[in-house]
């Protein structure tokens, strides 16, 4: 009779737990943005797996953002090398917080198919891999949130800024650094503080 009592006990807590998890999940994600958040902004996107999804659909994560376009043979390389290497540097257990999102600012040539091609042949296959096109309107909305300039200069070309973004859970600019080959120490250990 002692021992159902203790597993009577010991059930509830559990159960109790859990809803208090769950409890604090709702009030984070209830939780008023800040005006500076990235999540306010109402632009909806399409993944390299065809998925429509909104900037606010990653909330909770730290992001590491860059924009590129896949036709690129000058900077976009490097840059996708400075977020490998960033990725590869970062401890396993902070992995798991934290998406790579790279935002085409060429969205009539990235198509979710080119984009999946891009991810597999640079081995950014996996989740923690977001490729995202949206519309020319939002693309440029979002580049001039970023600080990031672009323009096409032929039909295949662009000139465009070569930032890496950090932001925290709440979407927030946390980190910009200038890519192409620098340093990525001081990025690598924002990102490290901010994942929980």
């Amino acid at each position: 009779m002692k021992n159902l009592s203790v597993f009577v006990i010991i059930i509830t807590l559990l159960f109790s737990s859990c809803g208090n998890k769950k409890k604090q999940e709702v009030a984070e994600t209830n939780k008023e943005l800040s005006e500076l958040s990235i999540y306010n902004l109402p632009s909806v996107w399409t993944s390299q797996n065809n998925k429509e999804t909104e900037l606010k659909d990653l909330r909770g994560d730290v992001l590491v953002m860059v924009m590129i376009y896949t036709s690129c043979q000058v900077a976009c390389p490097r840059l996708v090398a400075d977020m490998r290497d960033i990725e590869s540097k970062l401890p396993n257990e902070k992995k798991q917080n934290v998406k790579f999102v790279l935002v085409s600012i060429d969205p009539e040539t990235d198509t979710p198919e080119r984009l999946k091609e891009f991810a597999i042949e640079n081995e950014m296959d996996s989740d923690q891999w977001l490729f995202l096109r949206g519309s020319e309107s939002d693309t440029r909305e979002f580049a001039a949130v970023l600080a990031v300039n672009y323009k096409k200069i032929s039909p295949m070309d662009f000139s465009h800024s070569n930032i890496i973004s950090v932001f925290n859970q709440e979407g927030e600019l946390v980190l910009q650094k200038e890519g192409l080959g620098v340093n990525n120490g001081e990025t690598i250990q924002a990102i490290i503080d901010l994942a929980k």
